[in-house]
């Protein structure tokens, strides 16, 4: 795997926004962009693609300055949001449309589009027309038609954010065997945290134009570097503490709960910091109660529960249980822990 099959490194500057991109993304890797609606990712994509140029900073792909190269000659498919197929055409000449803009001959070209058809199980769908075709059937010749010309690099921008919840589980899952199988680089926009959690590699996590935190999946969820990060890609109790160090061990002072010490925290420095906790590392029924409160809310989600616990300090903790809580009541006073190791220091960022 090549590290630096593409270097980013690129400004671009609109009217009240800015973007600035540093990335390097690796060859067969399926990256992501992730963060809210605004945050600069499908500009991105759109730079990458070639379809805008960036102000200042170089885009190279597999060794090769791209920056002013003309979009049709970098060797990148794109599947868009909408899909953008072609209404007039049938779904054989969708597919085949780039094999024509490549000037292939038309032997090469027919094989080429057989061969997806079968890959993409649309074989009896060849002659149909593109307003006959159910959501998941046109995301599947969007991604047929980006990847017949044989892309150095496939782009997507959400592709799935017009599916139900079930079409888009069922079809990222093959999409990601899918890019295994090939092996094509792929960058995926997506503003879903469990999209970008469970297809990436690596994610990058986007805000107001900048990269916040770069990393695989684990790594940004469970040491995410910026409360921005921590609140976005999951949910997260982020709870104000001071740090002393104390021996060998970090003596973390809680806002709402009692001193613990800590011997796994990580921290250059004393000062204050946010305790991060996932609400499935807070603990119920445990000898280790950090904190004591009530239970304001609880709502069943099939595979357990969300809580919304407030404590007598007015801290209010988000917590995610199992089906084995079956008696908790809503006004109940509760103890809570927190599992060994889980518990994250997070800068306070001004």
């Amino acid at each position: 795997m090549r590290e630096n099959f593409l270097q980013i490194n690129i400004e671009k500057n609109y009217p009240g926004f800015s973007l600035k991109a540093n990335l390097k993304i690796h060859e067969g890797e399926f990256f992501s962009l992730v963060g809210p609606s605004g945050c600069g990712k499908t500009t991105l994509l759109r730079l990458i693609s070639g379809l805008e140029e960036p102000d200042q900073g170089r885009i190279i792909m597999a060794g090769a300055d791209i920056t002013l190269v003309p979009p049709a000659q970098r060797r990148i498919g794109f599947v868009f949001q909408d899909y953008a197929l072609f209404p007039h055409l049938t779904v054989a000449g969708n597919i085949e449309y780039g094999l024509k803009v490549q000037r292939l001959p038309a032997s090469k070209r027919q094989a080429r589009v057989k061969e997806l058809l079968a890959l993409f199980e649309l074989e009896k769908m060849g002659q149909r027309r593109i307003q006959g075709l159910s959501g998941g059937e046109r995301q599947r010749v969007a991604l047929a038609r980006a990847l017949a010309p044989e892309p150095l690099l496939l782009l997507m921008d959400e592709p799935f954010s017009a599916l139900d919840y079930s079409l888009r589980r069922r079809l990222r899952r093959e999409l990601k065997e899918l890019q295994e199988k090939l092996g094509f680089t792929a960058i995926f926009v997506t503003h879903q945290q469990e999209e970008a959690l469970s297809l990436s590699e690596r994610l990058a996590i986007m805000k107001d134009g900048r990269i916040m935190q770069t990393g695989t999946a684990v790594e940004v969820y469970e040491n995410p570097c910026h409360p921005f990060v921590a609140g976005f890609l999951g949910d997260a109790n982020l709870i104000p503490c001071n740090l002393q160090f104390e021996t060998k061990t970090a003596k973390v002072s809680l806002q709402g709960g009692k001193d613990l010490f800590l011997p796994d925290i990580r921290a250059e420095k004393a000062g204050k910091y946010l305790l991060m906790v996932r609400p499935e590392d807070l603990l119920l029924n445990t000898e280790e109660v950090i904190f004591q409160g009530k239970i304001r809310s609880l709502e069943y989600l099939g595979y357990g529960y969300h809580i919304e616990l407030m404590t007598s300090e007015g801290l209010l903790l988000k917590i995610v249980t199992g089906k084995e809580n079956h008696n908790l009541q809503k006004g109940q006073l509760q103890g809570v822990g927190i599992r060994p190791g889980a518990a994250k220091l997070i800068p306070i960022k001004r």
